[in-house]
């Protein structure tokens, strides 16, 4: 067994080791990001059961998640620009510096891009980015927040789930915790100093921050607390849900009140998926060779337990539950049939994997590009549909908008035609005539002696008194 003690070197040594070991260390992992390019790019982890390169990182490669997202994400950029590995190799850049540049990569940018960055820390990458895409500045905001609590016992008490539930909903959103009936565990508790006390103290005002993620943390055999934030619709939902279980769950439990919540959308959702359902129909016959009836979706889905069945050559099984679509074990391009033993679930990569180890790689990705040009144009043809009905809509709305105007022009003229001559029978001129007439041009449907006295008090205020009565 290897010793890792190191004691017995001299400090010369253990420098010029140290520099030896940080320069192997480097070359390591641009050699280990370039295998793991290419082995994502030829999508291997598909035969060996996996369907995505970032779970085949953390079942088979033992990474963590979070070093396996960035290191996947650093050879997928590395791999659109090969000078990053060099790079990588002689220290020139780092993981979090491709990270923080990879945005902003083109073809266009990215060998002056890359030249800048060599050598500078996360901050002056930071700052480089500042200066070459400047974006708008934050609005300013003072505000006062709660000090700290002094005491360290204080700081420390847990919160409990309707205090924790208040404090997120004066932000709009929602703890939902199924915990014990004593306390939050240690992982969710808000003390007054925390990140996220702090967080919660925030203005509606603040700089929009990321969203945070959902927590979900065991507690103990068959109880987990969950932590999330929702919107204000969706808080309205489970309030209302709580006042129609009034009498079921006198409590308003969220605990209870989600899961009765998620049972409903499960067994909805496994009705649409694979038609499941206490009584069945007589299956009908469809035209189309693809399509899968719902009895033999039913079947095909508990038979396989709701997972994707591929097996890889070393015998694991693929562990993909999400997105599963229903495959033709026999292809249907070669006479395959619709039946339940003729039938698989399969997850995307493994039901394209398991075509293109049949068909050819090449006639895949072809058929594949096919389906995007026809995709592409139907959606640019429903745009095209959709913004001929908007104009189509506009124009109508201006016509009508033309029609309503001119209707009221013409009944405009008709209150004026009416008010003109009864303004001439008490002597008032033509041209006083016409301009009285218009200030009750506005006021059709009203009686005739209402826009008579508007008239004549535009004319002659004094005078209203003594003329109404013959306008009448």
């Amino acid at each position: 067994m290897k010793s890792y003690s190191l004691l017995h070197l001299d400090d010369h040594i253990l420098r010029r080791d140290l520099a030896s070991a940080a320069s192997q260390d480097r070359g390591a992992t641009a050699s280990f990001l370039a295998h793991i390019a290419e082995f994502d790019a030829r999508k291997l982890y598909r035969p060996a059961a996996y369907p995505s390169m970032r779970l085949y990182c953390v079942r088979e490669l033992r990474m963590s998640e979070d070093a396996a997202y960035r290191r996947i994400g650093v050879a997928r950029t590395a791999r659109r620009f090969p000078v990053i590995f060099p790079a990588l190799a002689d220290g020139r850049l780092n993981i979090t510096a491709v990270l923080l540049l990879t945005p902003y990569l083109t073809q266009a940018t990215a060998d002056d891009l890359l030249a800048a960055a060599a050598n500078k820390t996360k901050a002056e990458i930071e700052l480089l980015l500042a200066e070459r895409f400047p974006r708008r500045d934050l609005p300013t905001l003072v505000q006062a927040i709660a000090a700290p609590n002094d005491s360290d016992a204080q700081a420390a008490r847990p919160v409990e789930a309707a205090d924790a539930q208040l404090a997120l909903e004066r932000v709009g959103g929602l703890a939902l915790q199924q915990v014990t009936e004593s306390a939050v565990p240690s992982a969710m508790q808000l003390s007054p100093g925390s990140a996220d006390s702090r967080a919660l103290q925030l203005s509606p005002d603040s700089p929009r921050q990321p969203a945070p993620r959902v927590r979900i943390a065991p507690l103990s055999p068959g109880r987990f607390a969950w932590q999330v934030t929702v919107d204000q619709e969706t808080q309205d939902l489970l309030r209302y849900a709580q006042s129609l279980l009034g009498h079921a769950v006198p409590s308003g439990d969220v605990a209870t009140v989600l899961k009765q919540a998620l049972g409903t959308l499960v067994q909805k959702l496994e009705q649409k998926k694979f038609a499941k359902c206490t009584r069945t129909r007589p299956r009908r016959s469809h035209a189309n060779g693809r399509y899968v009836p719902a009895e033999i979706r039913r079947i095909v889905w508990q038979r396989d337990g709701g997972q994707c069945t591929f097996v890889s050559e070393k015998g694991k099984r693929c562990e993909a539950r999400d997105r599963l679509e229903f495959d033709h074990i026999d292809p249907v391009a070669r006479g395959g049939q619709t039946t339940a033993d003729r039938m698989q679930l399969r997850c995307r990569a493994h039901n394209q994997y398991t075509a293109e180890c049949t068909f050819g790689a090449g006639f895949m990705e072809e058929k594949r590009q096919e389906a995007r040009r026809a995709a592409s144009a139907r959606k640019q043809a429903l745009a095209r549909k959709q913004k001929q009905a908007q104009s189509e809509a506009a124009a109508k709305a201006r016509a009508q908008s033309e029609a309503a105007a001119k209707a009221r022009a013409r009944a405009a003229a008709t209150a004026a035609a009416d008010v003109i001559p009864v303004l001439r029978e008490l002597r008032f001129s033509a041209e006083e005539a016409r301009r009285a007439a218009a200030l009750c041009a506005s006021m059709p449907d009203a009686p005739l002696e209402e826009r008579v006295r508007v008239a004549l008090r535009g004319l002659a205020p004094n005078c209203v008194r003594q003329a109404a009565p013959g306008a009448s």
